[in-house]
């Protein structure tokens, strides 16, 4: 299922298809097993709102979370984009060979995770996780240099500074792999199926008489691929634009 999330086209063809056969099982099928009395009408009415209520609550319910999520993760940028910013300012207080090799080392680490934004392939993203590991070490024992140097307030400030940078890039990657709990997709589909089966066995006349059979199914599948969309950072067209670090990186080399 995680799978097919993080595929948002593929999620829409495989869902659109099911709610579809959903909604023929209900007319094919179940109309001719056990057929509607005029007299249930009613009841069959209130069952299928009710249960259309329910799916339109989950799905509003869901896009609320994807869109939080993916208000968070463009925080977390630019949280990230402040604190390299700010550590490469206090680097001056250091001593001048360790500062500019701090300087050296955030330029190639903010670069990292410009490319970590911005890169889909796996197997790329994995050397750039695999380089970001190795550049994050390097800081890490610059900043101890400068607190073994300067066990000062202001040597204090810059190993701050540098804990700071590291534990944004750990929100950050947090946050992405945060995500809807499969759970939710679960009822979400499973509600939406019944629901397509209801439609198709309360529709009148023949399937063929036109579209208006298909009006459902396409746009329940529509509405869970863009919650995906939205949901999944590396997949689908929707995701992060890290414009704060690719401001800081422009200003950095300036």
């Amino acid at each position: 299922m995680t799978g097919f999330v993080d595929r948002p086209a593929v999620l829409f063809v495989v869902l659109l298809a099911l709610f579809v056969g959903a909604v023929a099982v209900g007319a094919l099928v179940l109309r001719r097993l056990a057929s509607l009395p005029a007299e249930d009408h009613e009841d069959f009415n209130i069952i299928q709102t009710s249960t259309l209520t329910l799916l339109a609550l989950l799905v509003g319910f869901s896009l609320s979370m994807a869109v939080n999520r993916y208000d968070l993760r463009k925080t977390l940028e630019e949280s990230e984009a402040n604190a390299i910013g700010t550590e490469y300012s206090r680097a001056d207080l250091a001593d001048v060979v360790v500062g500019a090799q701090i300087k050296s080392a955030l330029i190639r680490y903010a670069k990292l995770r410009l490319a970590n934004y911005r890169t889909r392939e796996r197997d790329e993203l994995a050397k750039i996780n695999r380089d970001t590991a190795n550049v994050e070490t390097e800081l890490w024992q610059l900043a101890t240099r400068v607190a073994k140097m300067q066990p000062t307030p202001i040597g204090a400030l810059v190993v701050s500074g540098m804990n700071d940078v590291l534990n944004s890039q750990d929100y950050s990657e947090a946050a992405r792999i945060n995500h809807i709990p499969l759970g939710a997709w679960y009822l979400m589909i499973v509600t939406a199926l019944l629901g397509c089966v209801l439609q198709g066995y309360g529709a009148k006349g023949s399937l063929r008489r036109g579209l208006l059979i298909t009006i459902l199914p396409t746009t329940i599948a529509l509405s869970l691929a863009l919650i995906a969309d939205i949901d999944s950072p590396k997949g689908g067209m929707i995701h992060i634009e890290p414009r704060d670090l690719t401001r800081l990186i422009t200003s950095l080399e300036q």
